[in-house]
């Protein structure tokens, strides 16, 4: 892919002097969905996608549980995308620090903005904010190696709550009821093992505020958690109740149903002697986290029970729980994006289908921001699986070429022109061939251990195992 002239007026359907020159801020999933389907579309493109973290994958790197190997081999179908010549990795720059939008115009033609959902919801009960209580997404950020976060993890507590019945609760709840050794066969980095090791949680208690047929689990991910030997999990019968709504629910789903029919098989079962003890418990509505001396003592919870439509109301009555700690797991929250609108409540960058809705103040009668784009979990939320980005970016793409013939051309397309200007500014970026070097390095750490790798953690380790003849 070569240094082309610019065009006036680039469109993918008449012929132009060089390709589309797009950039993607945020190279997970979404991101990677949105290259792939710019390069099968009938458009010449060049693609420059931007990572603030040093590697690329986002989500599938840092969102997913490490005992998840066959989740993360989705990887494999992201680096086939990543291998083609259109595209260009831009790792370790962080869009609205060292790159704006206003800089992008000046090299892009069109911008599209992929970058997921890494806070925690918030869940407003009293007590939320004692020393004990956590955000499931920053104990998945602190297990899978983020170079942003502490090294250290408090683990002391024996019994643990997690609020939340989807599977980012699954996977909280199941890190926590497993041995350091039991993950030590996984990527975790050294730090990681030595607090899992230590952990001292023997019972952990998930909580849903409604029944099984509401649960958001995947049938896979909760028969997972019968997989360990060292795991009891439990399920009160008194759990297992369903409504004419709940009933329809399962009809009209097969894998409500699959988890509808493992709970019940849990719920009828003999109690086991493994060591560790993890209990799903329904109609349980957090009311809340109750303190001393600052620290979290136990949960408050309010039993529910259906209204007849699937979902609940309170009974009024309420029950105090034993535990230490609380991770909150009822859902990621999108944040902010530098330079464009953000709906608050919904955590979604204003759209329609793709193109961003601009702010009439600042766009004068324009509806849409001129060559903007979002896809992804700041398209839509942090709903469905990783697969689903993939509509969402058919979509947006679909949008962005339609639109193309309007495109004020970039000033700067070339190539060099925005490697140069980050050179410019100081800022170490890592490239796709960085990544290469960077996962040759992570898979000989892990040889000596018959480990497939071990996750490098420091920001500044893995920008040196990124550089030529570094690791």
């Amino acid at each position: 892919m070569g240094t082309q002239a610019a065009a006036s007026g680039p469109d993918a359907n008449t012929a132009t002097t060089r390709p589309l020159r797009i950039a993607i801020v945020g190279a997970g999933p979404a991101g990677i969905y949105a290259a792939d389907a710019l390069m099968k579309s009938d458009a010449e493109v060049s693609i420059d996608l931007y990572e603030r973290m040093p590697a690329p994958f986002g989500l599938i790197r840092y969102g997913v549980a490490p005992d998840h190997p066959r989740i993360k081999g989705i990887i494999t179908a992201l680096h086939k995308v990543l291998d083609k010549d259109q595209v260009r990795l831009l790792g370790n720059i962080d869009y609205g620090t060292d790159i704006t939008l206003d800089d992008l115009r000046q090299f892009y033609d069109a911008v599209i903005f992929s970058t997921g959902a890494n806070a925690d919801r918030a869940l407003a009960i009293p007590g939320i904010d004692l020393d004990g209580s956590y955000g499931a997404a920053d104990f998945v950020s602190w297990y899978d190696g983020h170079p942003d976060v502490p090294r250290a993890w408090p683990l002391d507590a024996e019994k643990v709550a997690v609020l939340g019945v989807g599977n980012v609760a699954l996977d909280v709840a199941r890190v926590l009821a497993k041995t350091g050794d039991e993950l030590l066969a996984t990527e975790i980095p050294p730090n990681v093992y030595h607090g899992l090791k230590a952990n001292k949680a023997v019972e952990v208690h998930v909580f849903g505020r409604r029944g099984p047929a509401q649960a958001k689990f995947t049938p896979l991910e909760l028969r997972e958690l019968d997989h360990s030997p060292t795991i009891e999990v439990i399920v009160d019968p008194e759990d297992i109740d369903y409504d004419e709504g709940s009933e329809a629910a399962r009809r009209n789903s097969k894998q409500v149903d699959m988890v509808a029919n493992t709970l019940e098989q849990w719920a009828i079962r003999d109690q086991g002697d493994r060591p560790h003890k993890l209990f799903l418990h329904f109609f349980e509505s957090p009311a809340e986290i109750l303190g001393s001396d600052g620290k979290v003592v136990g949960l408050k919870t309010e039993r529910t029970q259906l209204d007849g439509t699937g979902n609940v109301k309170g009974t009024g009555e309420f029950r105090q729980w034993d535990v230490q700690a609380i991770y909150r797991a009822v859902g990621y929250l999108s944040q902010n994006v530098n330079q464009l609108p953000f709906d608050d409540q919904a955590g979604t960058v204003p759209n329609e289908a793709g193109r961003v809705i601009g702010d009439d103040t600042a766009q004068g009668s324009a509806r849409f921001m001129p060559a903007t784009y979002v896809t992804g979990w700041i398209k839509r939320g942090p709903v469905g699986l990783i697969g689903h980005t993939k509509g969402d970016a058919n979509e947006t793409i679909a949008c962005l070429l339609d639109d193309a013939k309007d495109f004020a051309p970039a000033p700067k397309p070339e190539l060099d022109a925005v490697t140069e200007f980050l050179e410019g500014k100081g800022i170490p970026f890592t490239t796709w061939a960085g990544w290469y070097r960077l996962d040759a390095h992570e898979r000989a750490l892990g040889e000596p251990e018959g480990r497939e790798r071990v996750k490098v953690v420091e920001r500044e380790d893995m920008l040196r195992a990124s550089e030529p003849n570094k690791a």
